[in-house]
């Protein structure tokens, strides 16, 4: 079950969404919407455990700063034993998330469902594994 929220600035919009965090990007992701993301985007990276997904659907621009938002992300979730993903099916951002190397280690799915589906494949398989103990399974 989706829950929206109102926008948090016009470049971004939060809801929940089967035990995620879903951060969706929307518009222009510039320098002035990046400083308008970041201080929510530390405070879902910020926790351990935090299972996010970045959704770049609804972006009509990315540059730069929204590349550091992401590597940003991705560094932060990793440090605390998180789970990021990342929804991404605009051409010309998925061209620059693979020519800067992003989408090697952040691979963009092309669907909401998707990426929820593989974060928590991925948590299920770690919770067997009995690897990410202070994890758990949520």
């Amino acid at each position: 079950m989706s829950h929206a929220s109102e926008p948090l600035t016009p470049h971004l919009r939060v809801h929940r969404e089967r035990g995620h965090l879903v951060l969706a990007f929307h518009g222009e992701i510039d320098i002035i919407a990046a400083l308008e993301i970041t201080p929510y985007l530390d405070a879902a990276t910020g926790r351990p455990c935090a299972r996010v997904v970045l959704d770049l659907r609804h972006v009509e621009f990315f540059d730069c700063s929204g590349l550091r938002l992401l590597y940003r992300a991705r560094r932060r979730i990793l440090a605390r034993d998180g789970r990021l993903q990342l929804v991404c099916a605009h051409p010309p951002t998925l061209r620059i998330l693979h020519a800067t190397g992003l989408a090697g280690v952040l691979p963009p799915l092309t669907t909401l469902d998707e990426a929820l589906e593989r974060s928590e494949a991925v948590s299920e398989a770690i919770s067997e594994a009995g690897s990410g103990a202070a994890c758990g399974s949520a």
